[in-house]
């Protein structure tokens, strides 16, 4: 399945992993491989997550914070990677 970024929600991604790597040494590549995980999942399965808008899904990732904000069910679009403990709804303006 085709995957696409939207750029705001690579930029958080970035930003995210070099967070977590400045706290220890390489937790920032296990905040990636979680990511990746997230999304080999949510293409795997999209219509199985939680419905945050109409068409618009979100799937958390394991370990870490944050969830993985998609719409899409043949191609995904991610509109953001986002801290689960923060304002929820900044990337509706990305839909």
């Amino acid at each position: 399945m085709r995957v696409h970024w939207h750029p705001s929600a690579r930029d958080e991604a970035d930003l995210a992993a070099a967070f977590y790597q400045r706290q220890r040494e390489g937790l920032g590549r296990r905040f990636l491989d979680s990511l990746d995980d997230a999304v080999a999942r949510a293409s795997a399965r999209p219509g199985i997550y939680p419905t945050l808008a109409p068409g618009i899904r979100k799937c958390r990732l394991k370990t870490f914070p944050y969830a993985l904000v998609f719409r899409g069910e043949r191609e995904i679009q991610i509109l953001a990677v986002m801290h689960a403990r923060r304002t929820p709804d900044y990337w509706r303006n990305r839909a």
